[in-house]
């Protein structure tokens, strides 16, 4: 295959970059549409990118965007960890351009098992590595997502859903189909849904009930199922007892 540099524009959610990239790069961004996407292909050296677009500043700039990162090493999901996740800032305004998250498996012949749940605890507003700051720049604050939190009530009641923007939605076979961009209601149903941007850079939702678990992968599949106890069920042989009672009237087991 052909290692030569070609000039490419390779577009994000809020803008683009012109970089020259090599044919496995390009191979990387094709989500199977004409445009090339940025977010697969993750970091580049910001020596070969030669001008940035930002959708806010609705300018052209000469140069490479600020590239911030950082390499948590951190187990998301069984066998698949996330190694590093960064994003592309606009040099006037610091819009994000675009994020990237690059994924490993430590058992390559593996299958990718259940997500961790999203910590409620963990902070992840921690600066990333600047690759080329500049001496004002060493004083801004990292960009803090303002998508507000929402308490997800599916899968599981104790997992929180925040900064959800650009985390990999992946289905149940551990295939990328999107990324996710923000929690919404769907207009017909009144339901929760998942709105993402799917591979090929359109919009789309997934209902809310589709989402297994919710860490920094978002997985697919069908939710756990919760039982509802009926008070003074016997788990052992189904007797309904009186509430508040110790011990099984039928069995004498004791109860939950």
């Amino acid at each position: 295959m052909s290692s030569e540099l070609r000039l490419k524009k390779l577009r994000g959610s809020g803008g683009y970059v012109m970089a020259t990239v090599t044919d496995e790069q390009q191979m990387k961004g094709n989500l199977g549409g004409p445009d090339l996407f940025l977010a697969p292909i993750g970091r580049l050296d910001a020596d070969k990118i030669t001008k940035h677009f930002c959708n806010t500043c609705e300018k052209e700039f000469e140069g490479s965007p600020k590239i911030e990162f950082e390499n948590p090493n951190e187990e998301v999901a069984e066998n698949l960890i996330l190694a590093e996740r960064g994003q592309y800032i606009c040099e006037s305004c610091n819009a994000s351009i675009a994020e990237y998250r690059e994924f490993k498996k430590p058992n390559e012949e593996g299958e990718v098992g259940s997500a961790k749940p999203l910590d409620p605890n963990a902070t992840t507003d921690k600066p990333l590595i600047q690759e080329n700051p500049t001496l004002a720049e060493a004083t801004q604050p990292t960009v803090e997502a303002t998508q507000p939190t929402v308490e997800a009530t599916q899968p599981s009641s104790s997992a929180s859903v925040s900064s959800i923007e650009g985390r990999m939605v992946v289905d149940e076979n551990a295939n990328k189909i999107g990324t996710a961009k923000q929690v919404g209601i769907d207009g017909n149903t009144q339901s929760m849904v998942l709105v993402i941007t799917k591979n090929d850079g359109t919009e789309g939702s997934i209902p809310w009930a589709s989402i297994k678990k919710v860490g920094e992968v978002i997985l697919l599949g069908k939710p756990e199922e919760t039982v509802d106890v009926e008070p003074g069920k016997c788990s052992e042989c189904g007797f309904i007892n009186k509430e508040g009672s110790k011990f099984c009237e039928e069995c004498g087991s004791k109860m939950q």
